[in-house]
């Protein structure tokens, strides 16, 4: 049985592509910041006939949280499959490039980019030891530099400075790391689970939680012969999947 950890899973997205794993027979360790919500989300998965599953406490904004779940997740087991990071905030809006307070994008980095590297490092000595590791980053099409470059784009007048700049710096991060384990059995991607109605949007969003989580679990089930190093967007590019960077 794979095993899989997901940052940010006790609702949501996360928390859909946790069931979605499970119903595809891996075991799941279901990441939450609050171990209450984390219990809770486990719990109800296990209602649903859902078994093999259970909670790891894990703030990737705190490098103590992170450490303290390695070393959980170490005692619970030896290899890691799948790392899928999650976890993510938007910093709120309006964020504009000369009024954000520069607090600000300090937390959205602290979250969305900088946790996802700790996160990444900490466990990625159990990923090496699966056959075939994949992680997967959790971005935003709003992450892509060409398309907001490009008035025709749709999302082009959604300029949040924050966010953006953070999701951006995530995919950096993805192709850097894809390059630098290319020559092994990793997958790395990013996945951008598209415009969906959700708490993090106040639901505003089209698209459904159950259809976001699949493209999640598309990418963490990759087969041997699957790609590595890129950005996934059905959002962005609906013919082929591939967003441009």
């Amino acid at each position: 049985m794979k095993t899989v950890l997901i940052t940010g899973a006790n609702k949501s997205i996360g928390f859909e592509t946790a069931r979605q794993l499970l119903q595809n027979g891996y075991y799941v360790y279901l990441g939450s910041r609050d171990p209450q919500k984390g219990q809770q989300a486990v719990d109800q998965l296990k209602s649903e006939g859902l078994k093999s599953v259970e909670p790891i406490t894990i703030d990737v904004d705190n490098p103590d949280s992170i450490k303290a779940a390695r070393e959980t997740l170490g005692i619970r087991t030896a290899v890691l499959d799948v790392l899928i990071n999650n976890a993510g905030i938007s910093g709120g809006f309006p964020q504009t490039a000369l009024d954000a307070n520069i607090d600000m994008f300090r937390q959205v980095f602290e979250t969305n980019l900088f946790g996802v590297i700790e996160t990444t490092q900490a466990f990625v000595d159990l990923l090496r030891q699966s056959q075939e590791p994949r992680i997967v980053n959790v971005t935003s099409g709003l992450g892509s530099l060409t398309l907001h470059n490009d008035p025709s784009w749709k999302y082009y007048h959604v300029k949040g400075a924050c966010y953006t700049a953070s999701k951006a710096a995530l995919n950096a991060y993805t192709i850097v790391l894809a390059y630098e384990l290319r020559n092994t059995p990793f997958k790395v991607n990013a996945v951008d689970p598209g415009y969906t109605a959700t708490d993090f949007n106040h639901h505003s969003g089209p698209g459904t939680v159950p259809d976001a989580a699949a493209r999640l679990v598309k990418a963490a089930t990759l087969g041997p012969d699957g790609p590595t190093g890129q950005f996934f967007s059905d959002d962005n590019a609906p013919d082929t999947g591939i967003s441009p960077w």
